[in-house]
Order: structure tokens, then sequence, then C-alpha cells
């Protein structure tokens, strides 16, 4: 079952210290290896595909960042809740002012509060938006209705990590999509 998306460097730590095994997909078939192993195979993936994979470069070799590992034991599920912070934001609005509607890239996007702080607002998923700088410079200190403008769709905390589906559109992880489709489907609901 997939737990959560996490860091390379985590990764690597819970494979160096035993406590977590790289699953492969090569040709159709699901292939594990501990740490000493990904590093012997990933030697034979750099030097005959190294477009196809991400590197972590160290003194004396390189090794392929794995796009899935298994724990080979844990006590516990991590937390559920959903991080509050620029990136899920930016991802829980696609990208888009929530104001104007027009997408952007991310330098080109500010975090706006719904209710001002000024007046009170909160640092909340139901109080903050994706918003370009023309927007969020037309509605300065005011709420919306104030300024008269409107919002596309009302902001709501999201209940799964929106990363997710964002790394997920990447070609790189494709082998994800059983892990996840898997998780979808027989997690138990509440």
């Amino acid at each position: 079952m997939a737990v959560r998306v996490t860091s390379a460097k985590r990764a690597f730590s819970l494979l160096y210290r035993n406590l977590a095994e790289v699953v492969h997909i090569e040709d159709g078939q699901y292939l594990s290896y501990d740490f000493d192993g990904w590093r012997e195979i990933s030697q034979l993936k750099h030097r005959f595909e190294p477009h196809k994979h991400d590197w972590v470069r160290t003194v004396k070799f390189s090794i392929a960042v794995p796009r899935i590992i298994r724990l080979t034991l844990y006590d516990r599920l991590p937390r559920k809740e959903v991080k509050f912070n620029r990136r899920n934001i930016f991802a829980r609005d696609g990208n888009r002012c929530q104001y104007c509607g027009k997408k952007y890239p991310t330098s080109e996007l500010s975090i706006d509060h719904v209710i001002p702080r000024s007046q009170n607002g909160k640092a909340a998923w139901d109080n903050v938006v994706c918003c370009c700088l023309s927007c969020n410079v037309q509605k300065g200190g005011k709420t919306p209705k104030q300024a008269n403008m409107s919002l596309i769709a009302k902001p709501v905390k999201p209940r799964r990590s929106p990363t997710i589906d964002i790394k997920f559109s990447n070609s790189r992880y494709r082998s994800w999509k059983q892990f996840l489709d898997h998780a979808y489907w027989s997690v138990e609901l509440k």
C-alpha cells in the first residue's frame, strides 16, 4: 500500500540502514534491491540509460534515485493531514489565480488571504488562495466583496496531498500508478 511520498534523502537513509528496499519495475517484473544491489544496478543504468533517472553523485559513484521503496517494517501509518504550505496551496489551485482564472508559473503567483489579516483573517486552508500579482494589488487589503471581485472556487482543505497529482503526471513517475491505484480502491473508508 502506498504510504507517502518522501524525499530522496530520506529514501537513501532508509535504504542504507536496511529499513527499506528499492522496488524497481524491469520488463513488467517487480524486482527488489537492497542498498548495495541498487548501487550496482545504478552503475549499469548510468552507463546505458542515464537520461531515464535522477541521480545522486558522490565522490566515488553515482546512484539512481529510486522511484519506489518498500519499508521492511513499520509500526504506524504517517499522519494523514496535508501540510499547509505554499507548494500545496499552489497545487490545490492548479497554479491558477482564483480571481482572474489565468494559469501562471509559481514565480508569478502570490498567496492571498480572502479575508485579509488586517481584518482578522486567518492563515488557514479556507482563507488562502493563489493569486496573480495584478489581482493581488487590485484587491489590496479588502475582502473580495469590498474590492468588487469574486472567487472562482471556494478554498477548502484538500483531503490528500495535491502535489501527488503533479508528480504523477510526469512520465518518470509512471511506476507509481499501480501502487496509488491499489491504495485508492483498497483503503478503508470512514
